[in-house]
Parts: structure tokens; sequence; C-alpha cells
């Protein structure tokens, strides 16, 4: 009898040792927008780190829905995504939770986060306006509001207006001059528009680079990506690019960011994952992979995009923004911005 319960405590102690090993290998798992190119070699340096392993399902829409379906048995610690519109989705959905952790509060400016603490921004970008080197007099593109002067009939080239950087933009425009103001400033552009909106950001500069129009909207970081690419680097050599309204409220940025999921399995890994990517190592990072800005501000920019020069941010809060975009679709309806 005392053999066997010698025996059995063995036993019991193996199983025991077993799942304690299990439960000290900790993991994250993050559902992402963010294409895995821009995403791993942060979460490689993290796990390097913390022996924390990062588990990653990309795609390209639904992820959200995703979540919904899941429930309370999503495996999901963070989602990953661009634009303030598709974070706030995630929030407005009751899918996330919130953190409160000082080093996000000291990282993340204000305007970059949710009051609640429901998403943080990761990354910033501007929507700048591209214009030709030969064609355009920059002194006549100074502000968003200026392209709806009639000195640009036929000269603008824009992707959808309902795509979700455009409808952030419209949304800033209204939180900063009215919706009234805004819907005739939208309707100038549409007038002036030189071919139906189609196409991305990119497409719109090779337009210009051949002569179907003169400026166009986008995101600073298409920029860098077509000066580093041989085939698309004619692209963006024939534009400037422009930070507009830096003599008033200054230029609209939109961020990439994360949120910590309402049934986070894994919620402190997670939590140390998010700190970590808020930090000076992983902003670096972002900022020489894609040519975005850190949302750090202790962080500086990569060396290509420092040499486009400094700029003003408008400092509205994205939380603001936000709420304002189905207004701001609804004002592309209305002015037929896409037709």
């Amino acid at each position: 009898m005392l053999k066997q319960n010698h025996f059995l405590v063995s036993i019991l102690s193996s199983i025991a040792i077993l799942f304690s090993s299990l439960s000290l290998a900790e993991e994250v798992n993050v559902y992402s927008y963010r294409q895995p190119f821009l995403v791993q070699p942060l979460f490689d340096k993290f796990t390097e780190a913390t022996d924390i392993k990062v588990n990653v399902v990309f795609a390209k829409k639904g992820l959200s829905e995703r979540l919904d379906r899941e429930g309370r048995n999503s495996p999901a610690d963070l989602v990953f995504t661009v634009d303030i519109g598709r974070l706030f989705e995630v929030a407005d959905k009751n899918l996330t939770q919130a953190v409160k952790l000082k080093a996000l509060d000291e990282n993340i400016p204000d305007q970059y986060r949710d009051p609640e603490g429901h998403w943080f921004g990761l990354t910033t970008r501007t929507r700048s306006i591209f214009a030709s080197k030969d064609r355009v007099d920059l002194k006549n593109i100074q502000n968003y509001e200026d392209m709806s002067k009639p000195v640009w009939k036929g000269r603008i080239c824009s992707r959808s207006g309902k795509h979700p950087y455009n409808l952030a933009l419209f949304a800033s425009m209204i939180a900063n001059n009215g919706l009234k103001e805004t819907k005739t400033w939208l309707k100038g552009v549409k007038a002036n528009l030189a071919q139906k909106p189609q196409g991305n950001d990119r497409s719109q500069v090779k337009a210009i680079k051949e002569g179907v129009c003169d400026i166009s909207l986008g995101n600073n970081y298409y920029f860098g990506n077509m000066l580093m690419d041989k085939e698309q680097r004619a692209w963006a050599d024939a534009v400037n690019i422009v930070f507009p309204n830096q003599g008033n409220r200054g230029t609209h940025v939109n961020i990439s960011g994360m949120a910590l999921t309402k049934h986070a399995p894994n919620k402190k890994s997670a939590e140390k994952l998010m700190v970590f990517l808020s930090e000076q190592l992983a902003q670096e990072i972002y900022s020489e992979q894609n040519f975005e800005y850190p949302v750090n501000p202790k962080v500086k920019p990569s060396e290509l995009v420092s040499s486009w020069g400094e700029f003003k941010a408008d400092k509205l809060s994205l939380a603001e923004i936000a709420k304002l975009r189905k207004q701001a679709a609804q004002l592309v309806d209305e002015v037929a911005f896409d037709d």
C-alpha cells in the first residue's frame, strides 16, 4: 500500500509539473488587417524579449464579424487594423474592453487613443496632397479647402469618396468647418474631378505622372513606398508631397491601431505586447518598414520620412472624427461624388 501511495504521489506530481509548464507557455493571439510583413518583425522582437509567442490571423475584411460570431469562445486577444473607422467599428460593436495602463497613456498622445481606453494608435499617417512638380504652383494648394477652387477644374484625381481614408478626412472637415460648408466644399471638389473616382492612392499619382490630372489626395507612406519601388519611382518623382493647412489647424492625421478584445484569454500577455508596441524599438521598426510616423512623440521618423520636412498636425481627436464618419458618407452620396 505504501509503495502504491508513493507511486500515486509520483504520478500526480508529474501531472502537476506538466500542467504547470503548459500554463507558463505564454502567448498572444492577434487578428490583423495589417499585412504580415509589417507586423511579424515586431512580434519576433517581442518574443525575443519576453518569450511570449505571438500567433497571427491575417484578413483583408470581416474581423469584427468573426469576433462577434465567436463570442466568448474567440481565441483573439488583440485586433490590429488601419484607419480610425475600423477601430471605432470594433469598439462600437462592444467587441473590445478598456485598457488602463500608465505606459500607454505616456507613450500615445490623447488625440490618438480612445478616451475610455478601448483603442490605441500605433502609427500615424497624413492625408497629404500630391501635386505635379511641372504643372502646379504650390501657392495655389496650401489647404484642403483650396481643392474646391475653380483653378482646379478638371485637374483633380481621387479614389472613391467612400474609402475609409477619404471618409476620415471629410469627417475632419465637418468637425472643423461644419456640415453645410463641407458639403459645399465636397461639391466643388467633385466638380473639379478629371475623371470618375477609381483606383487607390498610388493610381492617382500614376495619373498625375501621365498628365490625366495635376493633384490628388494620398497617405504619406504611399509616397515612400513608391520611391522604393523601381517600377513606381517615376510616379513619385513627378509629384511634390504637400502637408495642407500649415497656416491654420494643421494636416489631417489618421492612425493604424490596436484594441484588446472583450474576451481576451491572454489579457496580461496582450497588455505586455501593447506596451511594447508603443515603445521606442517597435516604433522605430514601424517607421522604417512602411514610412509611417511613430505615434510616440519621443521617437523620430525614418530618415526618408524626415526628409519631407516637419509639419503641424491637426489636433482634433480621432474619437470625434470617428463619430462623424456616417455624416461624411451621407455627404458623399448627396453630392454624388463617386458617380
